[in-house]
């Protein structure tokens, strides 16, 4: 039994969707989100409820139920409420600053690193040490916040580098001074 893919999802007023062709199409007032689906599951519209169902009991087919939904519901927050992931840069001397359609960061390299702002997801530097990379599409978001994050990924002794605001750095202790000698 897959408790996701069995949950029912509310469509919120002003979202229209539309399933056709084996493509889920999500409007809604942020903009347009489009999701193929297997042919194995089939999404129920049913006035302002949409329920997916499936051809049978296949495991493969069980883990797409659940896929599916969630990918689904995640369109409908997205073109309603839309999505967010805010980068905290950590280093002496470390700062970021937003020109334009583009964020400068100054990470410790001997240049700075410039990050355009692509389709579909808007940069911001609320503060100097702080990012927030933001869209509809939860997946772009998400790639794009891990690509930023990679450039300087955090080390567990000082704690330098770009960290998502909800994650813990695992410190570690150094090396430990004097001994035999």
């Amino acid at each position: 039994m897959s408790r996701i893919g069995n949950a029912i999802i509310n469509i919120p007023a002003g979202v229209t969707v539309e399933a056709k062709d084996n493509v889920i199409t999500v409007k809604g007032p942020k903009g347009t989100l489009t999701q193929a689906y297997d042919s194995v599951i089939t999404p129920n519209i049913e006035g302002a409820v949409i329920r997916f169902t499936r051809a049978n009991e296949l495991g493969t087919t069980k883990a797409k139920h659940g896929l599916y939904r969630a990918l689904c519901a995640n369109m409908i927050k997205g073109v309603t409420e839309g999505f967010k992931k805010t980068l905290i840069v950590n280093g002496v001397g470390w700062k970021v600053a937003k020109q334009g359609k583009k964020v400068v960061m100054n990470i410790g390299f001997s240049h700075p690193v410039e990050i355009e702002e692509i389709d579909g997801i808007a940069l911001d530097c609320p503060s100097q040490t702080e990012i927030t990379v933001s869209g509809i599409d939860k997946e772009k978001v998400g790639q794009f916040a891990a690509m930023v994050r990679g450039y300087r990924e955090p080390e567990p002794y000082h704690g330098y580098g770009i960290r998502y605001s909800d994650e813990v750095i695992d410190r570690k202790v150094g090396k430990a001074a004097g001994g035999k000698g």
